[in-house]
Order: C-alpha cells, then sequence, then structure tokens
C-alpha cells in the first residue's frame, strides 16, 4: 500500500488517464475526490471504488471558485489532503488561422490556469501534510503537432510551472511537483475523437510504427503506474521535473522511412 490513507484529488478523473490513476491510488490505499463533466461516468467510477473510498465533484474548471470547492470537499469527506493530479484538460484543434483569442484563452483557462488555482487553494494542507502535486502535461508541450497549436502552448506553459513551483515550493513548504508527459494514449475520448475525425472504429489496432513502434499505443493503466511513484513517499526529494511517457526519444529522433 504504497498510498495508504493518502486523500487526493484526481481531476478529469470520470474518464480516461484520470479515471486509471484515480483507481490505481485507490488500490494502493488512498482515498479519491473524482472529477470531471460527466456525472453519469463519474457516479460509476466512485460506485466502482465504494463511498468509503471516492467522492464525485462535477463541475467546469473554468468557473470561478471552483478550486477552493474541490478542496473543500476533499477536507469535509475525509479530513485531509495529500496530494493533487492535474489530469483535467481541454483538448480541441487549433491552428494560426483558427485560434481567436477568447478560444486560446478559455484552452490556457482550463490547461494551465485552473491547475495554478487548484494548487493555490490545496497548498496550506500539501504544506501541513508535506505533500505532492503531479501535473500531467503532454509531450506536445515541446512544440505539438501543427493543429493543435492552443493546446500544445497550454502544456508548454504547465512545464514551466512545474519547474518554478517545484522548486519554490520544495525550498519554503516542503510541497514536491512534478509532472509526468504522456505520448500518445488510448482513451476513451481519443478513441472517439480519431473515429469523428474519419477514421474506422478500430484504428488503433493499426498503427503505423512510425508513431507507434511497439506496435501498438500507450494504455492508461500505464501511465496510471508511472504516476504512483511520484504521488508516494518512496520519491522522496524529487520535485521539479519533468518525465516523457512515450515509446520513443522526442528530440533527434529518426523514424524509419517505410
Amino acid at each position: 500500500m504504497r498510498l495508504e490513507q493518502k486523500v487526493i484529488i484526481v481531476t478529469g478523473s470520470c474518464t480516461g488517464i484520470g479515471k486509471a490513476i484515480a483507481k490505481r491510488c485507490v488500490a494502493e490505499g488512498a482515498r479519491v475526490v473524482i472529477h470531471g463533466l460527466e456525472p453519469e461516468l463519474g457516479q460509476e467510477v466512485v460506485d466502482e471504488l465504494g463511498t468509503a473510498n471516492a467522492v464525485l465533484h462535477i463541475e467546469d474548471l473554468a468557473v470561478e471558485g471552483v478550486a477552493q470547492r474541490l478542496v473543500d470537499r476533499a477536507v469535509q469527506s475525509f479530513g485531509r489532503l495529500d496530494a493533487v493530479v492535474n489530469n483535467a484538460a481541454l483538448v480541441a484543434s487549433s491552428n494560426i488561422h483558427t485560434t481567436d483569442l477568447a478560444f486560446f484563452r478559455h484552452i490556457l483557462e482550463v490547461n494551465t490556469l485552473a491547475p495554478f488555482a487548484l494548487i493555490q487553494a490545496a497548498l496550506p494542507f500539501l504544506k501541513e501534510n508535506r505533500g505532492c502535486v503531479l501535473n500531467i502535461g503532454s509531450v506536445n508541450g515541446w512544440s505539438g503537432e501543427p493543429d493543435l497549436m492552443a493546446y500544445s502552448v497550454s502544456k508548454g506553459a504547465l512545464m514551466t510551472l512545474t519547474r518554478n513551483l517545484g522548486d519554490t515550493l520544495h525550498r519554503e513548504d516542503g510541497v514536491r511537483v512534478n509532472q509526468i508527459n504522456p505520448g500518445w494514449v488510448l482513451t476513451e475520448n481519443e478513441a472517439r475523437r480519431k473515429h469523428e475525425h474519419g477514421m474506422p472504429v478500430d484504428w488503433y489496432k493499426d498503427i503505423s510504427p512510425v508513431f507507434a513502434p511497439s506496435g501498438r499505443i500507450i494504455w492508461p493503466d500505464e501511465l496510471a503506474a508511472a504516476a504512483i511513484y511520484w504521488l508516494a513517499d518512496e520519491s522522496g526529494p524529487i520535485s521539479g521535473q519533468i518525465v516523457d511517457l512515450e515509446q520513443y526519444p522526442l528530440i533527434g529522433r529518426n523514424p524509419p522511412k517505410n
């Protein structure tokens, strides 16, 4: 039980990576706040984990005051707060020609400012318990795809936030802040998005080795396993780190020509 008695908020945990992380946290002894925008799906997760281990909070992260309400939900339900997983993100196609300022601001609000606000609201409790923050970024944060411009910028900003607070909060308050950057992951939303873009329902069964040398893309459970290290005490004094979780190197990669 690597997370025994810890209380963890996992944003965007009604589906996908967040759901997998929340389930793995409970399996490791933690209690969790499930968060998202889908009440039915969120309740299914709570029912699976049990009401002694999980509570549900449905609210858009762009709404004023949501960070404090998430923290209050955790503390009122379980009496403490040990960690925050900033997983929720708005993934939307955009490029220089299709992005207006209102759209860009909304992406930044959800993907960058909301994680900051939640860390800020949670800090008194994280400081008390020498807790930690795990931000879930994206390999797109290093540059990104042409049609994921605003999303990629928001994840690049999240990396800078992680490094900045990972230094400051660790020295001043004993709170570690780290980040994992997933590559291409087979979540429910990703499967649906690609199908909506014209790909067959089972598109993920035939992925080019350029994008998936192993023959498949990453599963959410594999990211959840990696997340536990950063949330557990065994990661010790490590803070301010960004770790890419992809199946090939990003910088200087030479993909096969065939």
